[in-house]
């Protein structure tokens, strides 16, 4: 799909134009892509992008039966289309990847599985272990970091010592049954969070293009 946004965005747009919201395109669309039917690249892009816009948690599952634009997702494919130029994807483990990227100007941004829910993803192979293993990783890097997080006890006491600010937002998973629901969320960081509050706001494009930028 990201290949299809990046080399032909126009095209997935117009595979998008005319889509329905409803269950039975849903179901026929999820029967399709399970399939490994010969509908050319650009045709499968769209039915993936459909079923993650018009499923329940964007899980690709079950039917999410909620009012929803695809237009207003063409300026976001047409953005991403612009900002997918430049970018290296690697397919490495994230050990590897933050030493071998690392440098006084490098900003590394890790979305990990959140603490005790690591078996929801499948075959991604990240362990309890693992949150130790990346909280040492990034110990000692010279570039800045900032971890996301669900904000529980044990990911507190990991990261002990370094900036953190917790927040609520909705938990998308439990609106169906449970309306209004929250979630904690937890950014760690090794620098001051509150820092590009206190400088000039003004940013040179040179700059940016001089910054080493990795997600993780």
């Amino acid at each position: 799909m990201f290949y299809c946004v990046r080399e032909h965005s126009e095209e997935l747009i117009e595979k998008l134009r005319y889509v329905l919201n409803c269950r039975e395109d849903f179901d026929r669309i999820k029967h399709i892509i399970s399939e490994k039917a010969e509908i050319g690249d650009v045709q499968r892009a769209a039915n993936f992008y459909q079923l993650i816009r018009y499923s329940y948690a964007s899980g690709c599952d079950s039917f999410g039966g909620k009012p929803h634009s695809m237009w207003g997702n063409f300026p976001l494919i047409e953005q991403a289309s612009r900002r997918l130029q430049k970018v290296v994807i690697e397919n490495k483990d994230f050990e590897k990847l933050i030493s071998a990227q690392d440098s006084e100007v490098s900003f590394f941004y890790c979305d990990p599985p959140y603490f005790s829910t690591e078996g929801y993803y499948e075959n991604v192979g990240f362990t309890t272990a693992d949150h130790e293993r990346l909280r040492n990783a990034l110990k000692n890097i010279s570039g800045k970091f900032l971890v996301s997080y669900n904000d529980c006890p044990e990911i507190r006491t990991l990261y002990e010592g370094y900036e953190m600010y917790s927040y609520e937002r909705l938990n998308n998973i439990r609106q169906r049954f449970d309306g209004g629901s929250m979630f904690g969320e937890l950014l760690i960081a090794n620098y001051d969070l509150n820092e590009r509050l206190n400088i000039d706001q003004q940013i040179s494009l040179y700059d940016l293009e001089e910054q080493n930028y990795g997600d993780i």
